[in-house]
């Protein structure tokens, strides 16, 4: 150990050592809001660009497990959907420099069953993992139901995407409707340049023959990059 170190230890106080080590730990990293690290991904992807454009569906909440938070503190700005009555009272206070949407999203216009757990980051339509995830033994549990009447992407983005808007991502997470929102997309008008949306439980090779992936394939993307459970689609002409 070198003298100074002895000295400092001898000196500062424990609290002031650990700010000590923080900032010089600043300097050299970067802080992720996703659950996956899925910003740092796209924070390389756009790497250079100010100003850009995202789309967020099932954005959950302004910062937690965000895939936009960081690029909305970047200067960049974009679109925040979801579902949750009440959802968008933080986002307005926290990021008003987004447009912020509180509408379900569904492949068509209907009314549809919202399951609200005691995790609010499951919250979703999903009969099939609300009850999954609250079967007895699992680690969180359906608090409440409401009725709520879906809207199609393509009709929102149509109301209030800015016009002749780029859009550089789509981020889409909505807890098993994921395709179902992909399939209510007007792919010949909004294009983002990568999509990234959650497939759950999916290696390699199921990808290929996922019904996301074909439904992306289709509208001119390919798979370009994964974490356990997000995969990004790129678009091939942009």
């Amino acid at each position: 150990m070198s003298v100074l170190k002895k000295i400092a230890r001898q000196v500062l106080p424990g609290r002031m050592l650990a700010r000590l080590r923080l900032s010089n730990l600043r300097n050299y990293s970067t802080k992720s809001y996703s659950q996956e690290g899925e910003d740092m991904i796209l924070r390389k992807v756009f790497e250079g660009v100010e100003k850009g454009f995202y789309i967020d569906v099932g954005a959950h909440h302004p910062q937690r497990f965000s895939n936009t938070y960081y690029f909305y503190k970047q200067g960049w700005r974009g679109i925040n959907i979801d579902a949750m009555p009440g959802s968008m009272k933080s986002f307005r206070r926290s990021r008003p420099g987004d447009i912020n949407l509180e509408v379900p999203v569904s492949s068509t216009r209907q009314a549809m069953t919202f399951y609200m757990f005691d995790e609010p980051a499951l919250n979703g339509f999903s009969e099939r993992l609300a009850e999954q995830r609250s079967a007895e033994g699992q680690a969180y549990r359906v608090v409440s139901t409401e009725t709520l009447e879906t809207s199609t992407l393509a009709q929102i983005l149509s109301e209030h995407l800015p016009q002749g808007q780029r859009i550089d991502f789509m981020s889409v997470d909505v807890e098993g409707l994921d395709y179902d929102v992909l399939l209510s997309n007007d792919w010949s008008r909004f294009r983002p340049a990568i999509v990234l949306v959650e497939i759950l439980n999916s290696s390699l090779e199921e990808l290929r023959n996922h019904e996301i992936t074909r439904l992306l394939n289709a509208n001119g993307y390919v798979s370009a990059f994964k974490t356990m459970n997000t995969v990004f689609f790129s678009l091939e002409d942009s």
